[in-house]
This record gives structure tokens, sequence and C-alpha cells, in this order.
């Protein structure tokens, strides 16, 4: 059953390719959604996959690529409909 979270990641996430980053591991999980820096400086993401999928995405996000220093995560429950994992320009 496919399951989708709202993500908002605050840290040092912007600028080191957290997205490129999460787009790629995304890929690897075989999530769908999409990912994007927002203007306060932190990155949104709408991630969609399975459970266990979407847990390996969380736990992801936690860390970030190489550079990040990720303070918080929050995540939402949410809906989606997704086909294939994007960047999305900043919001």
């Amino acid at each position: 059953m496919s399951e989708v979270r709202h993500l908002i990641v605050s840290g040092q996430v912007q600028g080191i390719g957290y997205r490129y980053s999460m787009t790629a591991a995304a890929r690897r999980h075989g999530v769908t959604g999409w990912v994007r820096n927002r203007r306060d400086g932190s990155v949104e993401a709408l991630i969609e996959g399975d459970q266990e999928a979407i847990a390996a995405m969380i736990a992801w996000a936690r860390r970030g690529p190489a550079g990040a220093e990720v303070t918080h995560v929050a995540v939402e429950l949410a809906s989606g409909g997704f086909t294939d994992f994007r960047q999305l320009p900043t919001e």
C-alpha cells in the first residue's frame, strides 16, 4: 500500500546538492513525488511509496548528503498520485 508524506527539512540544506541527492535516493528506493528549495532556506519534499521506502527516505532526509547539517525534519501525512520524482523550482 502506498503512503505519502510531506517533509520540511531545516538546517544547512541548500547549496550543497541536497535536492539532487534526494532525487537520486528517491529513485533508488522507488519513491515518487518532488523536492524543492524554499525561500526560508529549508527544503520541502512530497514523497510517495511503500512503507519501507518512505521510512528509508525519512531516515535519509534526517542525514542528507555530505555537507548537510540537518537540524529538523517535519513529517506530515499528505496525498499524492505521482508517476516520477522531480525537482521543482524554489517556492
